[in-house]
């Protein structure tokens, strides 16, 4: 199984909630899609832009959604008991269940 590892700290400068991280989690998601958009044309704006600058906007953004999950997981573990680990060894059995990846064994 591939899979691509990337470690986000957990931020320190911030008290987030449960709302408030999913509520930015929404915008940064938004941000991703309207970068996504200027790729296609879709953003609305007559500046064209560079697909060299539109991936790196969107790897950018990407990573902010990244981020904003993982200071999501922080909370849940810390205020309300949530073990993310066990929670991402179900997501993966899901995942070879509904046949969207495969084992060794398979």
């Amino acid at each position: 199984m591939l899979t691509k590892t990337i470690a986000l700290p957990k931020l320190n400068n911030l008290s987030p909630t449960m709302e408030s991280t999913a509520l930015k989690l929404m915008e940064e998601a938004g941000e991703l899609a309207q970068a996504i958009g200027k790729l296609r044309g879709m953003s609305g704006e007559q500046a064209r832009w560079e697909e060299k600058e539109v991936m790196e906007l969107i790897t950018k953004e990407l990573l902010d959604v990244a981020q904003t999950a993982v200071s999501m997981m922080f909370v849940l573990e810390e205020h309300y008991g949530v073990n993310i680990e066990k929670a991402r060894e179900q997501h993966i059995s899901k995942l070879v269940k509904k046949g969207y990846l495969k084992t060794n064994g398979q």
